[in-house]
C-alpha cells in the first residue's frame, strides 16, 4: 500500500484509527476457549468500517507457540482477503545485523505478506535498509515511545543538547523516505510532536498510547497532524478488550466508532 492509497482510506473513512490486535487470553470471553483467530475475526469485522490499519503485536501470538503463529498468519490472510484496503502493520520490533534483517524482511513482507513492520534502529543502517528494498512496504522505526523506560535512552542528549530520538529521526531519513518509512511516536509525548515535525514534516507517525495509556487524541492531532493527516493512532485494549463478555465485538465496534467520530472532527481542518 502506497502513501496515496493510505491517505485515500483516511479521507474515505474520515478516520486515522489503527486497531491493535493484541488478544490477551485472560481478557477474552471464556466461550472462545482461547481461539485467537476467532476473536480477531470478530474484532476485525466489527471495527473495519472505522479503521484504516490493523496492528497485531507478535508477542500476543508467540506466547502460544505454533498455534499462536498460525492464528497470526490466519489473521493477516483474513484481512488481506476481506479488507484489502486496510493497512496491516506487524508490530514485531525487529532489527539485527544485515543478513538477519534480510531474513526478517523476507518472512514478514513475502511469507506473511504484511504491509508494514516495526523495527528498532539501535543497530544502525545495515539493520534497517534490508526492509526498505520492498516496494509498497513500510518500515516503522521506533523513535519516541510512550513507555516510562523511554527516558532511559531516547532523551539522552549529546554535547550540543540534541537528544537521541532526534538523531534517530535525522539519520534514518538518509536511508528511507516519507513514502516507505514511518515513525513510532507515543501519544504520551504529544507535546514533543512539534519538534518531531520540524525534523520529519511529511512522514506518517504511528502513535500508540491513546486511551488506556493516557495519551490525548486532541494533543496528538494538534501537534502532529500534517496536510495528509500523517497520523495513525493506535488503540488496542481500549477497543478489543472493552468487554470480556460475549458482546466483545459489538462493544469494540462502539469504541472504535467513538474514536472515529472524534477523528472526523479533527480532520476537518485538512479535508
Amino acid at each position: 500500500m502506497n502513501r496515496q492509497e493510505l491517505f485515500n482510506q483516511i479521507k474515505a473513512k474520515r478516520s486515522f484509527l489503527c486497531v491493535g490486535l493484541d488478544p490477551d487470553l485472560e481478557k477474552m470471553p471464556a466461550s472462545l476457549n482461547g481461539d485467537l483467530f476467532a476473536f480477531n475475526k470478530a474484532i476485525i469485522d466489527a471495527t473495519a468500517p472505522y479503521a484504516v490499519a490493523f496492528k497485531p503485536n507478535l508477542a500476543f501470538y508467540e506466547v502460544q507457540g505454533v498455534k499462536g503463529l498460525q492464528a497470526f498468519e490466519d489473521t493477516v490472510k483474513y484481512i488481506r482477503e476481506n479488507y484489502p484496503d486496510i493497512l496491516i502493520i506487524a508490530d514485531a520490533k525487529r532489527g539485527d545485523i544485515g543478513n538477519t534483517s534480510k531474513m526478517y524482511a523476507k518472512s514478514f513482507f513475502e511469507t506473511m505478506q504484511v504491509d508494514a513492520l516495526t523495527v528498532a534502529p539501535y543497530m544502525g543502517e545495515d539493520s534497517i535498509t534490508p526492509f526498505l528494498t520492498y516496494e509498497g512496504k513500510w518500515v516503522v522505526v521506533l523513535a519516541l515511545t510512550s513507555n516510562k523506560g523511554s527516558l532511559d535512552f531516547q532523551h539522552i542528549a549529546d554535547a550540543e543538547g540534541t537528544p537521541l530520538y532526534k538523531h534517530v529521526l535525522t539519520a534514518t531519513q538518509k536511508w528511507g523516505t516519507a513514502d516507505n518509512m514511518m515513525y513510532v511516536c507515543g501519544a504520551t509525548q504529544a507535546e514533543m510532536f512539534t519538534q518531531i515535525r520540524e525534523l520529519a514534516p511529511d512522514h506518517f507517525l504511528l502513535v500508540p498510547g491513546v486511551g488506556a495509556q493516557g495519551g490525548s487524541l486532541e494533543n496528538v492531532a494538534k501537534y502532529g497532524m500534517n496536510k495528509q493527516c500523517g497520523l495513525l493512532v493506535n488503540s488496542s485494549r481500549g477497543i478489543i478488550h472493552a468487554s470480556k463478555d460475549d458482546d466483545y465485538a459489538q462493544v469494540a465496534a462502539e469504541k472504535a466508532k467513538e474514536l472515529q467520530l472524534q477523528m472526523e472532527e479533527l480532520l476537518k481542518s485538512i479535508l
